[in-house]
């Protein structure tokens, strides 16, 4: 990357968040007109690029698996945030509203993120290598979570309907922040060698050989990358009446708008998880897809469970037959999928047909 290219990126990627964090500020709380929700959604957008080149800064800093592990938490930690003020404001729906996000989630990074940078890296090198220990394990605990979280509370019989009683939510809670702390603990110190990316002689990317950045550089980059998450999630809530009325308008059903504003608020992952597809970093695109199901699950179950004391109204987080099945069929796709420790566009191609039709259902149930 030449000098001057270097420095324009620089300060896009340093003025984009703080224009679309203004125009979060400013337009927060009022009535947009349509030609504002367009200023609104370009600033979301390029909030999502500068969390891209920021995520990258700092993974460069810090180096694999840490760099994924970054953006992947912050992410989750403020859409935590989004689900709890949106249920603790109450309003019709909002009994199911950590339940349809936490799966859109998983559907999403497991399927839709795992799926396209697997086809990337297969069309780039035939064959996309990987970390079968690292992968395998994060998608065990991700399977696990799903499971506790999503599925029993569908054939427990203490709470009528698909609802945790009292003690199995703090159970579920307990579990769900011990198994993300295990995994943490496993990528980042006891096996942090399963999580990095496969050596291939001949594929070295430029980053491998590029000098760090500066400790002054990360952590401007992380503030950064901070204020661009948060920008991109409040500016994804703002257009997100818009998006209901259109759904609405359309005669779609109302899951739609939370899938829509879950692809919204995971867009920096995917192409982040693209870009290290694309310089056949396939290990760093599966740290980010499985990392972040496992601290959307892990982090938002716990954080609900704790919300529940000041929440009225029941809490859903059982899935539906529909959606049971989908999540089944993931699982095994996904086991066969990370085994082999590679992977063709067959298997690329097969995620991305699982994620069209978990769209597609979403869409017409």
């Amino acid at each position: 990357m030449s000098s001057s290219t270097a420095a324009m990126t620089r300060q896009w990627t340093t003025w984009g968040p703080v224009v679309a964090a203004i125009a979060l500020g400013a337009a927060w709380g009022r009535d947009l007109p349509g030609f504002v929700v367009g200023l609104i959604a370009l600033c979301l957008l390029a909030a999502v690029l500068a969390a891209v080149h920021h995520a990258e800064v700092i993974a460069h800093r810090v180096g694999e698996p840490f760099g994924s592990l970054v953006l992947a938490v912050a992410v989750t930690v403020i859409e935590v945030g989004l689900i709890v003020t949106l249920m603790v404001g109450g309003g019709e729906g909002t009994s199911t509203y950590a339940r349809d996000t936490v799966f859109a989630a998983v559907m999403i990074t497991c399927n839709g993120i795992v799926g396209i940078s697997l086809l990337v890296g297969a069309l780039r090198n035939r064959v996309a290598v990987f970390n079968a220990e690292g992968s395998g394990g994060a998608l065990a605990i991700v399977c696990t979570l799903a499971t506790m979280t999503l599925v029993l509370p569908t054939f427990t019989t203490s709470h009528p309907g698909p609802e945790f009683s009292g003690a199995q939510l703090i159970f579920a809670a307990v579990a769900s922040l011990f198994l993300y702390a295990v995994f943490v603990g496993v990528q980042t110190v006891r096996h942090r060698d399963y999580f990095l990316p496969v050596p291939r002689p001949g594929h070295e990317s430029e980053d491998e050989h590029a000098a760090p950045p500066g400790d002054r550089e990360a952590w401007t980059s992380l503030g950064l990358l901070l204020l661009a998450l948060v920008a991109v999630v409040g500016n994804a809530k703002l257009i997100s009446p818009t998006i209901e009325d259109g759904v609405q308008s359309a005669g779609l059903p109302k899951a739609v708008v939370g899938v829509v504003i879950a692809l919204m608020v995971l867009l920096p992952e995917t192409l982040a998880a693209v870009r290290a597809a694309r310089r056949d970093r396939m290990q760093t695109s599966l740290n980010l897809a499985y990392g972040s199901a496992i601290a959307s699950i892990g982090l938002t179950i716990p954080s609900i469970a704790l919300a529940s004391i000041w929440l009225s109204g029941p809490l859903v987080l059982g899935l539906g037959p529909l959606h049971l099945a989908l999540l089944a069929l993931t699982g095994v796709v996904s086991a066969l999928t990370v085994v082999p420790g590679r992977a063709t566009l067959l298997q690329g191609g097969v995620h991305l047909s699982i994620f069209a039709a978990f769209v597609f259902l979403s869409f017409s149930p």
